[in-house]
This record gives structure tokens, C-alpha cells and sequence, in this order.
């Protein structure tokens, strides 16, 4: 991993200040167990948010109920400040936030072209759009996202022959085809080939400042997250214990 300061960062004070997601004093308990304990945070528009903290630390938990995964038990959720917390998982999807998850999510007997061309569809579900034509649009588009991750030679290869990594390359433009106001990333890092995490990292901030995509990751690689993230939250035993950015992270 290089040793890249973070000059290459766009300020916060350069970032569109519009608000895509908050969440306010939001609370999570599991019997006697609190795993997401009032927690409060921001992500604005354009922004590479990174969430850190320990195993068990409520990382995942917070993203569950974020995406309607889970029910929050206090606290609101606001998405581009609209109240979603007791928004079903697939209403919250459709109105803009995709998600990547630690294990791939692609459909492994498709093409990896049809993986894409799937999740370009409304609902993300809807397999009998595939046997008709796909607009052209979209071929497209797909072309070009496989172009951007040096994936064009396997448009045609089965998603389940992949290697890992590719798979989750393939994941990483599913979501980019949906074009989602804000990408939730679980770990993008865990599992690649540290000769691909370069790569990764100047995929990641080529959609974000390329597309506009808003990302909120929650990462265990320190110079992975330290090196791509604009601001940076930390969590422990549930509570949020510190925010900034990489370098008044490291120095905390």
C-alpha cells in the first residue's frame, strides 16, 4: 500500500454540503445486548465516508439498519432528509442505496454481463426483462463499467468462474449500473489479492468523483481505509468514539 498523503482528497469544505444520509441517535439492542448504541452521523453528497472500529464494535448492525435490514429500536434515519426508519429493506433500495456485502452477492450460473444488465433493472429482480433485448442504453453502459475495471474480456464468462476478486469487482458495477444516490461497501478490501487493492482504491475514488457516487464503507484494512476515505467515523462496543479525517484519525 502506498504512502499517499491525502492531498489527492477533496476537503469537506469543497464537498457538496447536501446531506444523503444521517442517522440520529440511532439505537439497536439484541436482548440484553446493545450493539448500536445512540449513535449520530453524516454522509454529504460526493463524499468517501469510512466507518472503523473493532470486531463486534456494531459496524455491520448500523448498516442493517440503515438499509432496513434491521429495525432500529431508537433514533431516526434520514435518507437525502427523508424519515426512512420504518421503511421496508426493498422500498429503501429503490430509493437509492445499494449495497455491497462482505461475501459477493452475483448470480454465479449469468454471464457476467447479464449480472449487470439484472441489476440495471427496476427492483433488481426482475429476471424475464433478461430475455427481452436489453435497451441499448444499457449494453452500453455495462460495456463501459466493464471497460473501467478491466473486465471486458469476460463479459461472457460465467460469474461463478470468476476469481474472487473479480466477483467482487463484478458486485462493485452491478451497483454502479443500479445508480444508487449512496453505496453502502462491507469490507470491498477483505479477500482481494493485495496486488489488486491499488486497483480497488482508484476504482473507488474514480466512481466517486467520475460519477458523483456517494460511498459510506466500513473497512478492517487501515491503510485501505485511511488511504481512500474523505472522513472517517469510529465505533466501539457500539457507541461512536471518534470522527474526522484519516489524518486526525491516525493521530487520535
Amino acid at each position: 500500500m502506498s504512502d499517499a498523503t491525502h492531498s489527492a482528497h477533496s476537503s469537506l469544505d469543497q464537498r457538496d454540503t447536501e446531506t444523503v444520509l444521517r442517522t440520529d441517535n440511532v439505537t439497536k439492542r439484541f436482548g440484553g445486548l446493545t450493539a448500536v448504541d445512540d449513535v449520530t452521523i453524516e454522509v454529504h453528497k460526493g463524499e468517501i465516508v469510512g466507518l472503523i472500529g473493532p470486531n463486534g464494535a456494531g459496524k455491520s448492525t448500523l448498516f442493517n439498519c440503515i438499509t432496513g435490514t434491521l429495525s432500529a429500536d431508537d433514533g431516526r434515519i434520514y435518507l437525502q432528509d427523508q424519515d426512512v426508519t420504518d421503511w421496508p429493506e426493498h422500498k429503501i433500495a429503490r430509493a437509492g442505496i445499494g449495497r455491497m456485502f462482505q461475501e459477493t452477492r452475483i448470480f454465479d450460473e449469468m454471464s457476467v454481463r447479464k449480472n449487470l444488465l439484472l441489476a440495471a433493472q427496476e427492483g433488481n429482480a426482475n429476471i424475464g426483462h433478461l430475455l427481452r433485448r436489453p435497451d441499448n442504453s444499457l449494453i452500453s453502459r455495462s460495456e463501459e463499467l466493464l471497460e473501467y475495471v478491466d473486465l471486458g474480456g469476460l463479459a461472457e464468462t460465467r460469474a461463478g468462474q470468476l476469481s474472487f476478486g473479480q466477483q467482487k469487482l463484478t458486485e462493485f458495477i452491478m451497483e454502479l449500473m443500479a445508480e444508487p444516490e449512496l453505496l453502502l461497501m462491507d469490507e470491498p478490501a477483505g479477500g482481494i489479492n493485495p496486488s489488486m487493492l491499488e486497483n480497488l482504491i482508484e476504482y473507488i475514488r474514480a466512481a466517486n468523483e467520475d460519477e458523483q457516487a456517494t460511498i459510506f464503507l466500513i473497512e478492517h484494512n487501515m491503510d485501505f481505509v485511511m488511504e481512500v476515505a474523505d472522513r472517517i467515523y469510529v465505533l466501539a462496543h457500539g457507541e461512536r468514539i471518534a470522527e474526522g479525517t484519516p489524518d486526525e484519525i491516525q493521530n487520535n
